[in-house]
């Protein structure tokens, strides 16, 4: 079976942050990945790794106001200098935190601004992050997202990911496969996996509709985990989705693997 870690952004909400953790570990995950570590001084965060022998899995490049509505600032012509320091700083966590991937969250396309601009912003800012984080030793990923749950989000499908890719041209750039996300934007999830395994570095779940735990929607997950570990994937899974009752109740998908 693939590896599942836990996104302690969503689940285990029943106790304050750093005390997810623990429950993640008890519940039997091994690995854990959140959206943000920036509000959290890093040592307390590895601190809480180490002492509940979990790997941190992934996070994001800072994405600019989120609680204000922003999404991400890959694609914003005027957020390219907060951008790059975004990526000093990503850094900076994931080195002390032993993670070895960070995502790129394009953000909302700004309306009233030319789409060649907007595009060649994020092919720019790609560049710019995975190289830095090249010479770091961590993976640069970037995450297609639908626009269903986020309007205006300018990254939402499998192949434009990878056409923007092209033009990034480097080697150390790769897709976060969001099995929810793209169930809702194109669907032919196992197909569209296995064209694109080796572009692919991480995958995260939920079920659709509802973005709850597998199991409660319309994905046929028990199909995919066998499909996934057969075409040989080593990478993490995500659980990034809202429990529908408590966490806990609705880890039965989980430990029944």
């Amino acid at each position: 079976m693939p590896k599942f870690a836990a996104n302690l952004t969503m689940m285990f909400n029943e106790v304050d942050f750093m005390e997810r953790f623990e429950a993640a570990a008890k519940s039997g995950f091994k690995g854990v990945e959140y959206l943000f570590p920036y509000a959290y001084p890093k040592e307390q965060l590895a601190e809480k790794l180490n002492k509940h022998g979990l790997t941190q899995v992934l996070h994001n490049l800072p994405a600019g106001d989120w609680g204000g509505g922003e999404r991400g600032i890959g694609c914003l012509p005027d957020r390219v200098n907060e951008f790059q320091e975004g990526v000093g700083k990503a850094i900076d966590y994931a080195k002390s935190l032993g993670c070895k991937q960070i995502n790129c969250l394009a953000g909302i396309a700004p309306k009233g601004v030319d789409a060649g601009k907007i595009r060649s912003t994020l092919v720019s800012n790609l560049k710019f992050a995975a190289d830095k984080l090249g010479q770091a030793g961590i993976h640069l990923l970037a995450e297609p997202i639908n626009t269903r749950d986020i309007p205006g989000f300018y990254l939402c499908h499998t192949n434009q990911a990878l056409e923007i890719f092209k033009d990034v041209g480097s080697d150390n750039l790769y897709l976060q496969y969001d099995i929810y996300h793209m169930q809702i934007m194109e669907g032919d999830l196992a197909r569209t996996i296995e064209t694109n395994l080796k572009r692919i570095a991480h995958m995260q779940l939920a079920d659709n509709p509802g973005r709850h735990e597998p199991g409660t929607g319309e994905i046929n997950y028990p199909f995919l985990y066998k499909f996934i570990d057969g075409l040989g994937y080593k990478g993490w899974i995500g659980c990034e989705y809202k429990p529908k009752t408590t966490t806990n109740e609705g880890l039965s998908w989980f430990k029944n693997l």
